[in-house]
């Protein structure tokens, strides 16, 4: 049995529109605790946001972590990434130092250089501009760069004698010790993981590759995560790190289930492929269907083989009950029969 934690990845959309149950910010970031609360009592191990700016989404995630780990126990929260080109890699180490101290350790950040967004130079406006000879991916590293050597304990500024009796470096505080053990990398290419492994950072892979080779997507995700391993090895870091795979899936069990989603079970059976910031990119399939049928579908898939935590992405504007149930169904018609429990 390959068993797998199971966590659901919520991209906490929110618009006052027909049908949903989140019109404004503040219903989706109190549903989003919820969720949480709900997805520990049905069995789930994770909860996890993604982070977008300048969009009617999640965009400040650490309150809503802390708030998550007031309320819970047990479950893994995280995120699914945070763009570190918009961060200020000392201020992100005190607010995830101290959410996780708040969660008991259960913090596991999601960070990366960050994906397609609708603002034009966002970083830009909140101040960072990659310096001279750098571009958007080199401003991002430094930044994560910094930012896990803030959360190891290194000095980072210079002490005041003054204040301090004593010169040298002052670290960050507070400190969280093992967070640093808890840094994932959302990688969308077979390179970008392999730097992932040389850093020693956990590999976080969503349901989106930018780039394709013409074969299947789970294929092309396999072997982006035997890259990242091998690079693990190579680098002599201690263990092996740890993967997590994304995968949209919607076991139909009640009417209302194959009312939202029926027709997405033939529509979104397939791999798709499109262009994506000048290039060619790779999306996974949903797996839409019976709980015993996709349970089999993701049994086959090789990157979810190959991984240790599956986040499922869940429609977040349908609201608490109904994503509740949808984890249940889930946790218990379908990962038994996936081999993950």
């Amino acid at each position: 049995m390959n068993v797998k934690k199971i966590g659901f990845l919520s991209f906490g959309h929110y618009q006052d529109v027909p049908g949903s149950l989140t019109p404004t910010a503040g219903d989706a970031l109190l549903q989003a605790i919820e969720l949480a609360v709900a997805a520990e009592e049905v069995g789930a191990d994770g909860a996890f946001v993604r982070v977008h700016h300048f969009a009617p989404q999640q965009a400040s995630p650490f309150p809503l972590l802390a708030a998550m780990a007031a309320r819970t126990s047990r479950i893994d929260l995280g995120t699914g990434v945070i763009d570190m080109r918009y961060e200020n890699p000392l201020y992100m180490a005190e607010e995830a130092a101290a959410t996780d101290l708040i969660s008991g350790g259960r913090l596991q950040l999601g960070i990366s250089r960050g994906s397609p967004e609708p603002a034009l130079r966002g970083a830009e406006s909140f101040g960072y501009v990659p310096g001279e000879g750098q571009n958007d991916a080199d401003m991002a590293r430094q930044h994560t760069e910094i930012f896990r050597a803030a959360i190891t304990g290194r000095g980072m500024a210079p002490a005041n004698p003054q204040m301090t009796g004593h010169a040298g470096l002052l670290p960050i505080e507070p400190q969280s010790p093992g967070l640093s053990d808890r840094i994932w990398w959302g990688s969308g290419t077979r390179a970008t993981a392999k730097w992932t492994g040389e850093q020693g950072m956990n590999l976080m892979s969503s349901t989106l590759l930018t780039e394709d080779t013409g074969v299947p997507f789970d294929e092309l995700q396999a072997e982006q995560i035997h890259a990242y391993h091998e690079a693990w090895k190579a680098a002599g870091h201690p263990g092996q790190g740890k993967v997590s795979v994304s995968r949209s899936v919607i076991p139909l069990v009640s009417e209302q289930d194959r009312r939202y989603f029926g027709l997405r079970a033939q529509a979104e059976a397939k791999d798709q492929v499109g262009r994506l910031e000048g290039g060619l990119a790779r999306f996974g399939r949903s797996f839409v269907g019976e709980p015993n049928v996709i349970a089999k579908e993701l049994a086959d898939d090789a990157a979810v083989q190959l991984a240790d935590t599956v986040l499922v992405t869940v429609p977040n504007q349908l609201g608490v009950d109904y994503n509740a149930a949808l984890l249940e169904n889930i946790v218990k018609l379908v990962a038994p029969d996936a081999g993950w429990r």
